[in-house]
């Protein structure tokens, strides 16, 4: 790929070009994920119970997920560099905000807007690299892009949450703004159009109709693909988003150091991730995922039901649990995929964004109504959170086997 800057014509590799877009990921996943090891600091500074807590967390993922719905139908309309650009500098002024803001309703309205840009432009994000990485070499890929979960979580979450407890719950958000700055004018600089969708195989513009997008609608395969992605987010995020409290309050884990399981975890999967996607590709993702299913049922079980532990035992859980839990979202974003034909790609995977998005707000949302805080703050129930995600993760390994290529 060739892209213009100062004048000058610049080679792009596939190889430059994922490292690009994993920077742009770490910074969208970095803004997602600190705010939840944050809950302990900001249900104490802004007094919120957890319930209002699981709130601030869907306000972002809901809004993602019906903007992105509404957005589906003109994604492929786009030139896909332009449309990441624009999304990316709203999600941008949307993370400066929240670190401006300062009380729990502006927050939760500012991680909304968050979640409205930043929603759109993950799954234009997606579209771009399933657009340019053939379909041999697409887990790879994808694993290259999932590394940006693993750096944010051992390189970004750690440190805004030492930057939390130094200065204020709001210097996390600041940071990643400031980074998101220099990330788009990066993307400005260096990202070459991305409009192949756009033209015919003569290089003749196509003209898009509404059809198009109501027979993607009407796609059963697609629709396997999107119930698979709800499957697996439910799997994980069922989990995730109160895992720090517990952690604290029921495992006994110090709260200053909370941010070495975040840091261990990401380090690993910074090595795991690529290696999932090569072994999903030379070995077949179906068999890479059913074993991925069932290292990380078993961790979760252990997670879910522990008692107090040392620090070094908790972090050798949590390892296993980022190693496995998060490595099944490799072969199922290279499945998902390839379950539509080009042309129609960016539409769906806003389809597949947005149920992401709004799956992880409603498990969140769920989880809201089945933990409770007891006494001493330990929290009540989150063992069944556990086993709510290891039902579901394992019925999904039936959605897997029905989702066929359309490459």
């Amino acid at each position: 790929m060739k892209a213009g800057m100062n004048g000058r014509e610049v080679i792009l590799t596939e190889r430059m070009l994922l490292l690009l877009l994993a920077a742009v990921q770490f910074t969208h996943i970095m803004d997602f994920m600190v705010i939840m090891p944050l809950g302990p600091q900001l249900m104490r500074d802004l007094q919120i119970s957890p319930q209002q807590f699981g709130n601030l967390i869907s306000s972002f993922s809901l809004t993602a997920g019906i903007v992105g719905l509404a957005a589906a139908p003109f994604l492929d309309r786009f030139d896909r560099r332009k449309l990441l650009l624009f999304c990316y500098a709203g999600f941008g002024l949307g993370t400066l905000a929240c670190g401006l803001s300062g009380s729990v309703g502006v927050l939760m309205f500012c991680r909304a807007v968050c979640g409205a840009f930043g929603g759109v432009a993950g799954a234009t994000l997606m579209a771009i690299v399933s657009d340019v990485v053939p379909a041999e070499r697409r887990a790879q890929g994808m694993g290259i892009i999932m590394t940006a979960f693993s750096a944010a979580a051992a390189l970004g979450v750690p440190f805004g949450l030492k930057l939390a407890q130094w200065w204020k719950w709001e210097a996390p958000f600041l940071v990643v703004a400031a980074l998101a700055a220099v990330i788009w004018v990066m993307l400005f600089y260096i990202l070459p159009p991305v409009r192949g969708h756009l033209e015919d195989e003569a290089g003749v513009r196509k003209v898009r109709t509404p059809g198009e997008f109501l027979a993607l609608v009407r796609d059963t395969n697609a629709w396997r693909g999107i119930g698979l992605m709800a499957m697996v987010v439910i799997g994980h995020f069922s989990v995730i988003p109160y895992l720090s409290p517990y952690l604290v309050h029921n495992v006994t884990l110090p709260e200053d150091k909370l941010f070495l399981v975040y840091m261990v975890g990401g380090l690993v999967t910074i090595v795991t991730g690529p290696f999932v996607g090569k072994m999903a590709d030379r070995h077949g993702r179906l068999r890479v995922y059913s074993i991925l299913v069932a290292s990380a049922s078993a961790v979760i079980l252990v997670l879910t039901n522990s008692g107090p532990r040392p620090v070094w035992q908790v972090l050798g859980i949590a390892a296993a649990f980022f190693i496995f839990a998060s490595g099944r979202f490799i072969p199922v974003q290279a499945v998902v995929s390839q379950a539509v034909e080009r042309k129609r790609r960016g539409a769906y995977m806003s389809l597949i964004s947005c149920t992401r998005d709004l799956t992880v707000g409603i498990s969140a949302a769920v989880g809201s109504m089945i933990v409770k805080e007891g006494v001493d703050e330990r929290l009540i129930n989150y063992h069944w959170l556990g086993w709510l995600s290891v039902g579901v993760s394992v019925a999904s390994l039936l959605v897997f086997r029905s989702v066929k290529s359309r490459e």
